[in-house]
Parts: structure tokens; C-alpha cells; sequence
């Protein structure tokens, strides 16, 4: 019962890396292709009720598994309580448009390839659920796959932790969060904890130094631990595990020194979240409302999964409209700026643009981001164009191109949960798409 229990969490939170094991054995796996695993055509969900072959449940872990999360990412709140990111009742602000229909022809090489493909034979191939191109300010492409609808919302995974990062770097500059101060100044539940002597800036940049393994393939890893104690089902009778995040975190131990190098591990977002929390008396979802989403001009609510009590998934739970992601893509592009209304002050967004220790990031392990750093929980491209993104696992991504003046929004459902599977579809095709957009009049 308790292996189960475990077991439906991790895929639940699959939002977070994989371990290299886990990933090579995906990558190996042969699935259906994105048309093939199309989750309408296949009728997920779809009846009442549905034939039992078509039914997706959370407590069994089976929403979670390829192909039936291609139909789930875009329903999270069917599965699992959650917590509103409200709009406030202010009219939305439409988002210009300007469709560019050569995008779709632009070609590029994919790593480790040889022959060209398209931009949208690319979309296939990371099983794209939706994705707008933003240049200029205004949507230059606009498309929806899958289960995924203009006017739904799908999980966003790991992009979660850009906003928490934002946030958390808005409150730095308004003062409210000294960076260089340890993390107990403002929690003091982690004193005892990996986190206890560990500054607000290293775990805003993920250099913290943790015992915490995110390898999948071992029962014993605590992920798996983490994943139960954010499970907001009834825990086992047999259960003696933490039962909340607010529970688990002060558990994490210490390994190594901290600031050394760049470890990507959820629970840093987490306790972002909880720092976040402590200094504004408000939860992570009130405090993006507040400060960001009734400001923007959005078209819906966003909502984050919670756990048992309510405390909201800040490293990977966030679920949102592409359309409003598109929005916040260029709200960071405009250096905080939306309209007339400064809403992120501009020293954030040089914050995040500044780029993390590139030392530090080369320590992490990731062989196709080579000369990458790690900000604010951005991801810093130092490449000339000084691009810079969120991702999330599974393909979900916001893509920042400044000197191209574009932003790229993507919503997926890849089988392979880890970025490596998307990444050699992506990464050339963000670039391709960015020169093809800077030599349009």
C-alpha cells in the first residue's frame, strides 16, 4: 500500500529532473507519436462515465502515465485540490496580433542530427500541446494540440519555479528579503536543516548543497518521501513519514558546502515558497494575484496543486492559460513593464538577466547547456542574443529572446519527462526562429 502511495506521488511530481538512469530508460522506450497518441482522438475521459479503459485516476498514478498525461496535463484540477491564482474581476487586456505563416517553414538542424526539419514538424516531435511566438509585442503564431484549448489551462511543471524566483527577487528589491541573510533569519523551522545556514540568494540560484536524491529509480530516494509528503490524499494507516511540506522541508540534511556548485533540486523552490510566505503573510497563489496576475491584464485564473493542507506546490504545481504565460513572458522581455504600469521593478529583471556563476552551473551536469548559468531560478543561455527561460519537464517552456525582441511560449506533453528528449528539437529551433523573425519587416 505505501509503495503505491509513493509511487503515484513521484509521477505525479514528475514536474522535477529525473535521474540520468530513469531518463535513459525512457528515451529507449518506443512510444506513439504525437499524432498517434492525440489524447481527444483516443477518448480519455470522454463519456459518463467513460469506458474503464479510458478512465484516468490519481490515486493509482495512472493520470500521470504516457499517453493518458497527455489528456491530464490540461485538467490538473480534476485530479487534485488546488488553490485559485485570481484575475481579480478587472476587464483582460487582448494581446495584439500579427501572424507570421512562413514560422511554420523555418528549418533547422536538430543536435546530434544530420538532415533538417521544420519548425512544425519540431512540434511533433516534443509532442506540443500549444505554443505562441510573441514579437515584437505582439502574437506572430498561435496553435493548440492535443487536449489543450485558447481558453484552457494546462500544468506548467517546473516553470513554476521561474515565477517563485520572480517573486522572490521582487521582494528582494522591495526590500522585504535580504538576499545574503541565511534562510532561518526568515524560517526559522529550517535552523536545524540543510537550509538553516544557507543563504536566501543561494537557494534562489540552486547552490545549495543537499543530501536529497531525485533518483527516480531508487525506492529509497527522498523524492520519494518529498513527492508523499505533498501526496493531499489520506495518508496509509501504516504512514509515519512527514504529512505537509511545511513538515518535510526542515528534514532535508546537508552535503558538501553550500554556494560550490549548481544542484537542481525542487525542495530549493519550496523553501523559496515558505520564505515567500513568511515575509508577506500570504500564500505563494495570493502573492503572485497581488503582485503580477491582476495587474497583467490575464484572461483566466491560474491555480496551483496543493498538499494536504492546503500549502501550494511552488516548485512545479502552477497550472495557467497560454495566452496569460504568453503575457508574463513579455512582462519579463519589457524589463517589468506592461503598458504604462511598472508591475516588476526593472532591477529584478536585471537581476535575473545578470546570469548566475557559470562555474558553478558547469558542476550541475548538463552537457547540452554548456556555458549556461542559473539565476533567480532562470535559465541563463549567455548566448548572444542574451536569451534566458523557464522549463519544465514533459516540454513546457518560456523561451526570452531580447535582442530578437521574442518570446516563445510552449506548452507539451512529451513521454519523456526530462528536457534532455526536447532539448535537441528546441534549443535550434528557438534560435532558428528568433533570426527568422529578426530579418521580418
Amino acid at each position: 500500500m505505501k509503495q503505491v502511495y509513493f509511487y503515484s506521488q513521484v509521477l505525479f511530481f514528475g514536474l522535477v529532473l529525473l535521474s540520468d538512469n530513469t531518463t535513459i530508460a525512457q528515451e529507449k522506450t518506443k512510444y506513439l507519436d504525437a499524432e498517434q497518441s492525440d489524447p481527444i482522438k483516443m477518448g480519455w475521459m470522454k463519456g459518463s462515465p467513460p469506458p474503464e479503459d479510458r478512465i484516468l485516476r490519481f490515486e493509482d498514478g495512472s493520470f500521470f502515465q504516457f499517453p493518458g498525461l497527455r489528456w491530464s496535463v490540461a485538467h490538473m484540477r480534476q485530479f487534485a485540490p488546488s488553490l485559485n491564482v485570481s484575475r481579480g474581476l478587472e476587464a483582460s487586456k487582448p494581446l495584439s496580433s500579427s501572424i507570421n505563416n512562413g514560422i511554420d517553414k523555418v528549418k533547422f538542424v536538430p543536435l546530434g542530427e544530420t538532415k533538417a526539419i521544420t519548425w512544425a514538424e519540431s512540434l511533433q516531435k516534443v509532442y506540443a500541446d500549444g505554443v505562441i511566438v510573441m514579437h515584437r509585442g505582439k502574437i506572430v503564431y498561435e496553435k493548440y494540440f492535443g487536449a489543450l484549448t485558447v481558453d484552457g489551462q494546462h500544468a506548467a511543471m517546473s516553470v513554476t519555479k521561474s515565477f517563485t524566483g520572480t517573486l522572490g527577487i521582487m521582494l528582494v528589491k522591495e526590500g522585504l528579503i535580504d538576499p545574503e541573510k541565511l534562510v532561518s533569519h526568515y524560517v526559522p523551522e529550517l535552523k536545524n536543516s540543510a537550509f538553516g545556514d544557507a543563504t536566501v540568494r543561494q537557494v534562489l540560484d540552486m547552490t545549495t548543497s543537499l543530501q536529497f536524491s531525485e533518483d527516480y529509480a531508487d525506492p529509497n530516494a527522498d523524492i520519494w518521501k518529498f513527492s508523499a509528503a505533498g501526496n493531499p490524499l489520506p495518508k496509509p494507516k501504516d504512514f509515519d513519514g512527514p504529512k505537509t511540506y511545511y513538515e518535510y522541508l526542515p528534514t532535508v540534511k546537508k552535503k558538501g558546502v553550500h554556494g560550490e556548485a549548481f544542484g537542481y533540486k525542487t525542495v530549493n523552490s519550496d523553501v523559496m515558497g515558505w520564505i515567500i510566505a513568511k515575509v508577506t503573510g500570504k500564500t505563494v497563489a495570493e502573492v503572485l494575484s497581488e503582485k503580477i496576475w491582476r495587474k497583467l491584464g490575464t484572461e483566466q485564473d491560474g491555480y496551483y496543486l496543493v498538499d494536504g493542507i492546503g500549502t501550494p506546490f511552488a516548485g512545479g504545481g502552477l497550472s495557467l492559460g497560454l495566452r496569460d504565460l504568453a503575457r508574463f513572458g513579455q512582462l519579463i522581455l519589457n524589463d517589468g513593464k506592461a503598458g504604462a504600469e511598472q508591475i516588476i521593478p526593472k532591477s529584478a529583471i536585471d537581476d535575473i538577466r545578470k546570469g548566475g556563476s557559470k562555474e558553478a552551473f558547469a558542476k550541475g551536469g548538463y552537457p547540452l547547456l554548456k556555458g549556461w548559468s542559473y539565476r533567480d531560478m532562470w535559465w541563463i543561455t549567455n548566448n548572444d542574443h542574451g536569451a534566458f527561460c523557464a522549463r519544465g519537464v514533459h516540454g513546457q517552456v518560456i523561451y526570452i529572446d531580447p535582442k530578437a525582441d521574442m518570446v516563445i511560449v510552449r506548452f507539451a506533453s512529451n513521454p519523456v519527462a526530462s528536457n534532455g528528449a526536447n532539448d535537441p528539437y528546441s534549443l535550434p529551433a528557438y534560435e532558428a526562429v528568433a533570426k527568422f523573425l529578426i530579418t521580418t519587416k
